[in-house]
C-alpha cells in the first residue's frame, strides 16, 4: 500500500518498531528512536511509503519494524531534518507536529530495504553520530 491523495485525502504513515492499535495516540514528549534518546519536543510522520519504511527499519529496539496509518490532530510543519536542509522542497513529505498523531491502521504488507542499503544507512548514521550530530529538534 502505498500511501497517496485517495479521494483528496492524503495518507499519513509512521514507522516505529511499538506494538500499537487503531485509535492510540503517539504523542511527544517521549524518548526519540534516534540518536541519544533525548525526549522528542516532535512527532514525525510521512505521506511516502519509503520514508516510513526508514522509520520502521532504523528505530531503535528488537520488534519488527512496523508501519501504522496515522492522522494528526493539529497543526503540523515540514520536516527541517529532511526538507531545507537535506531536500529542499520535501520530496520525502515528512512532517513534524508537537500535537499526537492517532493510529487509524496498520500496513501489514510491506517490504523493506535491500541488507546492504540498509547497512549503508546504518553505517552512514553512526559517522554521524560520531561526529556529534543530531537530529534537528528547534
Amino acid at each position: 500500500m502505498e500511501p497517496n491523495d485517495i479521494h483528496n485525502k492524503t495518507l499519513y504513515c509512521h514507522g516505529t518498531k511499538a506494538s500499537l492499535k487503531p485509535g492510540d495516540l503517539i504523542e511527544p514528549g517521549y524518548s526519540s528512536n534516534y540518536g541519544q534518546r533525548k525526549k522528542a519536543a516532535y512527532v514525525y510522520f510521512t505521506a511516502t511509503m519509503d520514508a516510513a519504511i526508514w522509520g520502521a527499519e532504523l528505530a531503535l529496539g528488537e520488534e519488527p519494524g512496523r508501519i501504522y496509518i496515522v492522522e494528526p490532530t493539529g497543526p503540523f510543519e515540514d520536516d527541517p531534518n529532511l526538507t531545507d536542509k537535506k531536500f529542499p522542497g520535501n520530496p520525502t513529505k515528512s512532517y513534524r507536529t508537537k500535537d499526537a498523531i492517532r493510529v487509524v491502521g496498520e500496513v501489514r504488507d510491506w517490504q523493506g530495504h535491500a541488507p546492504e542499503v540498509l547497512q549503508t544507512m546504518k553505517d552512514h548514521l553512526e559517522k554521524l553520530k560520531q561526529l556529534g550530530i543530531e537530529a534537528i529538534e528547534d
